[in-house]
């Protein structure tokens, strides 16, 4: 990624910052949708696997659901950042990202008047995963792109492996442990504060996702004014 260290710095945070909001469409969808990732599609891989073997209060039909909205939102997150060239990631990112709010904004409105134990009982619960894991997989399709080391916002297997394997205990030198650390910090803090805010309302959870990625996004945008200008 061709970029001023500005730049890097401003893109680095605003991925770690949306590692918090996955946290958060998570909590929301596994906590309020019906045991369903619609961001870790490792884990909703997983959940698919168990609802086959008819686990009970598992849903083949939601976790197929997320898995396929979260195939075409990386489709069209593909689609975007297949224009970028090196000097122009962070730009393309920036509007992937901005469609990616788009999608949350309709989920969050979606979400209005929406409760968990009504699952069995509406179709918005099926709106909700499609709108967030279009979300999610517009993002992933940017973030892969970025090829940012240790943000890729949604997973954190290798990061977890990275801060053991290359730790001092291992003979390592510790690269990026700060990022490391607080990546997992991100999405852990991310995921309890959607947790608490879901007791009261499953849509301030995921209006609070929409402004948190929002601003991400309007940080980009103003971060390759900048560099634009200088």
């Amino acid at each position: 990624m061709a970029s001023s260290p500005n730049s890097e710095k401003v893109i680095a945070n605003a991925l770690l910052v949306m590692t918090g909001v996955t946290g958060l469409v998570d909590a929301v969808s596994y906590l309020s949708l019906g045991r369903v990732f619609t961001a870790n599609m490792t884990g909703n891989i997983v959940l698919l696997g168990f609802a086959m073997a008819h686990v009970s209060g598992l849903s083949i039909a939601r976790s197929l659901t997320a898995l396929l909205a979260f195939l075409v939102g990386a489709i069209l997150g593909g689609r975007v950042m297949t224009r970028a060239n090196a000097d122009s990631q962070i730009r393309y990112a920036a509007q992937a990202f901005l469609l990616e709010v788009a999608f949350l904004f309709a989920a969050s409105f979606c979400s209005i008047g929406y409760r968990g134990e009504r699952l069995e009982e509406s179709f918005q619960p099926f709106v909700l995963i499609i709108l967030t894991a279009l979300a999610m997989g517009i993002r992933n399709a940017a973030v892969r792109k970025l090829a940012v080391p240790d943000l890729t916002t949604t997973v954190l297997t290798l990061t977890i492996t990275g801060i053991g394997a290359d730790s001092s205990l291992a003979n390592g030198n510790n690269p990026r442990l700060a990022r490391r650390v607080e990546s997992v910090a991100a999405m852990f803090l991310g995921a309890a504060l959607g947790a608490v805010l879901i007791h009261y309302s499953v849509s301030a959870a995921l209006w609070l996702a929409t402004a948190i990625s929002a601003m991400c996004s309007a940080a980009l945008f103003s971060s390759v004014r900048k560099s634009d200008k200088s």
